[in-house]
């Protein structure tokens, strides 16, 4: 009797059992929607939007905000000629048979130091500016601005120009480059490549605080820069090497991609001791 009962208490339990699957497969079951609106309920969710901004205290950012809109791009326009051809020369015969017309045959950077005046005061490379017919800077928002030469320096490849705006609200001052020292971190401001990389930055460190170059490594005359592996490309030039304190402690100039015997090599840039710089532009500004 015994062993009967448990059989049916069995049998029982299999047919509920089979009941509670049967009745929670079907559509619109309570397992069904229970489990749809756990569903509905994750997917919409909650976002929480913080109220207060994010500000970087970065130093190198701080550095770099101090700066950049000192920071211009130098073209260096040249006159190329175009002759005209064709019915247009046939009926021009008492004029010149060639026009020049301006095109910018060179781009580097430029750093203003100064605003006085109603004028903004540049220092760059000479080798930026080198055969130039016209002078345009561009500045960090984009204007364009004519510029003049008041005087250059071809052994020491510096150049002071000048512009007159108002366009240029911002100027970098100078740091003390004779306390310059190794490993001392250093940030680099220009227009790699020309204006469509205007204010870029790349950072590195002081290699060396004074280095003396050859003639055959500068391509005109030994002279006395910064090492550092902060990465100096074409369109650089000119452009300023800053410390953490926003300080311009020197002017970028060049680099070695490679030895004399043809070794390829890597962060080896070089910029003008900002108290050279200092020296030439008081002995040239007018």
């Amino acid at each position: 009797m015994k062993k009967y009962s448990l059989i049916m208490v069995a049998i029982v339990s299999a047919l509920v059992a089979s009941f509670v699957v049967y009745s929670g497969l079907q559509p619109n079951s309570w397992f069904q929607q229970h489990s749809y609106a756990t569903k509905t309920t994750n997917s919409v969710g909650t976002t929480t939007v913080a109220k207060t901004a994010y500000t970087s205290n970065d130093t190198a950012t701080t550095a770099y905000n101090k700066v950049k809109n000192a920071v211009v791009t130098v073209q260096n326009l040249q006159k190329t000629s175009t002759s005209s051809s064709g019915w247009s020369s046939y009926f021009q015969q008492n004029q010149q048979e060639s026009s020049s017309e301006l095109e910018t045959a060179s781009e580097g950077s430029g750093v203003v130091y100064k605003i006085s005046g109603g004028y903004a005061y540049i220092i760059t490379n000479n080798h930026v500016v080198a055969d130039s017919d016209e002078l345009q800077l561009i500045t960090a928002s984009g204007k364009k601005i004519e510029a003049t030469i008041v005087g250059t320096d071809s052994s020491k490849d510096l150049a002071l120009l000048k512009a007159k705006t108002t366009d240029i609200k911002t100027s970098a001052s100078f740091g003390n480059a004779k306390k310059l020292q190794s490993g001392q971190q250093v940030l680099a401001i220009g227009s790699p490549l020309g204006s469509d990389y205007a204010t870029s930055l790349t950072s590195g460190i002081v290699s060396a605080p004074r280095r003396t170059l050859s003639a055959e490594e500068t391509g005109s005359s030994a002279t006395t820069a910064i090492q550092t592996d902060a990465a100096i490309n074409p369109g650089n030039s000119g452009g300023p090497l800053i410390n953490l304190k926003g300080e311009v402690v020197g002017i970028n100039s060049s680099k070695i991609a490679s030895s004399t015997d043809g070794t390829s090599v890597e962060g080896m840039g070089f910029a003008i001791p900002a108290d050279i710089v200092q020296t030439f532009i008081k002995n040239t500004e007018k």
